[in-house]
């Protein structure tokens, strides 16, 4: 049985109680006061550092090119992802998600201080395994390899700095693509060919070097584009005369094409036998194309702001969208093919910096997909 209390002790136990109250409401308040200056600490230094995730869009603390232009939003993400922007310009490579947040950058501050760099990087292309990224040193005349955890940087072909056609020797190389068992098969530009790298020594090579004639696969004009296709294949892109050809897995042509456009650069493969590619010029476009030469699909505005000014790689997207780097504009959009629409941007339309959320002459792109908490996959990149 449970003994009741008398009026004197409950009076007293109310006044306790109030007095409990006002203490825990006083502590309260404090915590909150506390963690709302915690949090204003924490997004601070987050901002202050760019070489981690930002905790706002890259372009929140300046006058924001998207605010002033037609980007149009969808409720589904435009990347779905993250893209690997070889930034040519400001000699770098970041990893950009579609907040705008650099989740991974080469060469760091203490990259730099130490004496790793890039010069002039052109693309850059993850290779199998996702340990380490490629890049092809255009202006320097080299191929290189750059492990993602530890950023060692490692010489795979080419002389920094020394052009020509001799042994060890490239002149301008472009599209240095990995592949899965460790070759990376590259555009030896101006030497007319395109080569397959292993441990240091050319394995393969379609093309005679320093003969520069449209007469695939014997000989090329200058190629600027070498992408890996599944079985072996290489679909491959020169200059003059805006080739496009692809030769099989053993070196036999399978068909040679001018394509509609003035400058092709860097033709990728798509379902169905279809070809996108970028139109190097200005206005630039992109376009979708049959092995024929029929055209299927085309963006290129000819003024404004979704103008393109020598766009040199258009890449499909895993949700549909076509992801292109506009590289005079210095910037790189997503354009809703559908729509005809630039649907995101990263960089700042016409102005070229290396301050956070701008770009300069961006030149190559790759795409890595994200977990659910936003990190990158990169072991589930692959080429082709």
């Amino acid at each position: 049985m449970r003994h009741l209390p008398t009026n004197g002790v409950r009076n007293s136990e109310r006044r306790q109680i109030a007095r409990e109250r006002r203490r825990r409401k006083r502590r309260l308040t404090l915590l909150a006061l506390l963690g709302a200056l915690a949090a204003t600490a924490a997004g601070t230094a987050w901002a202050a550092d760019t070489d981690v995730l930002a905790g706002r869009s890259d372009d929140a603390h300046r006058g924001d090119a998207r605010t002033h232009s037609p980007v149009h939003r969808r409720a589904r993400g435009p990347l779905d992802g993250a893209l690997l922007i070889a930034d040519r310009g400001n000699d770098r490579i970041l990893l950009v998600d579609e907040k705008h947040r650099i989740l991974w950058r080469f060469p760091t501050v203490r990259d730099l201080r130490r004496g790793v760099h890039l010069n002039f990087n052109d693309d850059s292309f993850v290779a199998a395994g996702g340990r380490a990224i490629v890049a092809n040193e255009e202006e320097a005349d080299t191929i290189v390899s750059i492990d993602i955890r530890t950023h060692h940087r490692v010489h795979l072909y080419g002389i920094p700095g020394i052009r020509g056609q001799g042994s060890g020797l490239l002149n301008t190389p472009d599209d240095a693509y990995p592949l899965p068992n460790g070759d990376v098969v590259a555009a030896d530009a101006y030497n007319c060919r395109v080569i397959w790298i292993r441990a240091h020594r050319i394995v393969r090579q379609l093309g005679r070097t320093g003969v520069c004639a449209h007469d695939p696969p014997r000989t090329f004009g200058a190629v600027n584009g070498d992408t890996p296709l599944h079985g072996g294949g290489v679909l491959i892109s020169e200059i003059p005369g805006h080739w496009v050809d692809e030769v099989g897995p053993g070196g036999r042509l399978r068909w040679s094409i001018q394509a509609p456009v003035r400058y092709p650069s860097d033709p990728q493969p798509l379902s169905g036998g279809r070809i996108l590619m970028a139109d190097y010029s200005r206005p630039g476009h992109v376009l979708i194309m049959t092995p024929r030469g029929h055209v299927l699909w085309r963006y290129g505005p000819a003024s404004g702001w979704g103008a393109l000014d020598h766009p040199s790689l258009a890449l499909a997207l895993p949700n549909g969208d076509i992801a292109v780097n506009d590289d005079f504009h210095d910037r790189v959009v997503v354009i809703n093919p559908r729509t005809k629409r630039i649907v995101w941007q990263y960089g700042h339309f016409g102005v070229g910096a290396a301050r956070r959320g701008f770009l300069k002459t961006p030149d190559g792109l790759d795409f890595v997909p994200l977990n659910r908490r936003g990190r990158p996959l990169w072991t589930r990149v692959h080429h082709p």
